[in-house]
């Protein structure tokens, strides 16, 4: 297991909650300022410096439980409330999204692009807000200096991490259904075309070489695919060309869903152009967001209240994410409840 793992897991699934939750807000028609203040607000808190200094810290990953209780208090950290069946709908999705970029990273270490560009998604969502785009970039800094220096071993233990967390989520999902990407069990299908990994060839030839290094023989093979060369490398820098489009948004109306291993984008995430025709298989997945997760309710900010959920977050952690809390109107009893609760953590 992989001690690096968590920060990667926190940023590429809360980047899929923000594309969830901005596709909802824009299909409900909410107020052009009470969306971008729910965006901005959980966005805020995402990238809040105790906690990123926290996550960044070497350590396992947290048990599923602890993980949903973090993104259960990310999505009430605005004036934003979803009940409990919306919250586990999106949590669905969220991970289920993720998961199949992971298995579909050519390399491990493209797990590292994949996480830009959600962070290039994110940085374009608070473009217009200073204060928010200087925490994001600050993260991008963390997190080239974190992981750009990490062997090829090192990102493959971190995959073979981030597959275990997943190795039991099984949720369908009606874009990868309707692509034939997912099969009805709820499994992943994984592709055998398109560009090979970065740095290697097509797999179809045998080299046999002597002990002095002299080629021998060749020996051609049918590879039973439909493969082709990488173009070239994505960026690994804040600014730059990712190539893949693993970790953009699905459910924008102009983007269908990656089917091979790597993508071949001419320009980076974040400047990618939108075009007026919809996608249908976007449609779907849309009008599938709408069912399960029903009526986002926007509060008046002094209306707003927060539950706590599992007892056995990290303790740390949920000292940092208690700080998160709004502030509105709360009764006694459930100020008092949420101290007993983070006292009780603090023993664990």
């Amino acid at each position: 297991m992989s001690s690096r793992t968590l920060p990667l897991l926190f940023i590429n699934l809360g980047g899929e909650m923000l594309y969830i939750l901005d596709q909802r807000l824009r299909a409900q028609n909410i107020p052009a300022d009470k969306a971008k203040k729910v965006m901005n607000d959980i966005i805020t808190t995402m990238f809040n410096k105790k906690f990123l200094e926290e996550l960044f810290k070497p350590q396992e990953l947290y048990s599923k439980k602890a993980l949903r209780t973090v993104f259960d208090r990310l999505a009430h950290a605005s004036i934003m409330r979803l009940n409990q069946a919306s919250m586990d709908k999106l949590y669905d999705l969220m991970t289920m999204a993720f998961k199949y970029q992971v298995l579909l990273c050519p390399r491990p270490k493209d797990i590292l692009l994949v996480s830009f560009n959600h962070m290039d998604a994110i940085k374009d969502f608070v473009k217009d807000t200073p204060t928010i785009l200087s925490q994001v970039d600050e993260t991008y800094r963390q997190l080239i200096e974190m992981y750009t220096p990490l062997s090829h071993g090192e990102f493959q233990l971190i995959r073979q991490t981030l597959l275990i967390f997943f190795q039991d989520m099984h949720i369908r999902v009606s874009i990868f259904l309707k692509d034939k990407v997912q099969n009805s069990n709820g499994r992943f299908v994984l592709p055998t075309s398109g560009p090979v990994p970065h740095g290697t060839q097509v797999p179809s030839l045998i080299r046999i070489f002597s002990c002095t290094g002299e080629e021998l023989s060749r020996q051609q093979f049918n590879n039973g695919g439909n493969y082709n060369a990488a173009l070239r490398e994505g960026s690994f820098e804040i600014f730059g060309d990712r190539v893949t489009k693993l970790g953009t948004n699905m459910y924008s109306v102009s983007r269908p869903v990656e089917t091979h291993m790597s993508g071949t984008s001419k320009s980076s995430a974040q400047h990618t152009k939108v075009n007026a025709a919809p996608n249908p298989l976007a449609k779907e997945e849309l009008n599938l967001l709408a069912r399960l997760m029903g009526g986002l309710e926007v509060q008046k900010p002094g209306n707003t209240d927060m539950s706590l959920y599992d007892l056995q977050a990290n303790a740390e952690l949920a000292k940092i994410m208690g700080e998160f809390t709004e502030s509105g109107d709360q009764s006694p009893g459930a100020s008092s409840k949420g101290d007993d609760l983070l006292a009780m953590m603090d023993g664990l």
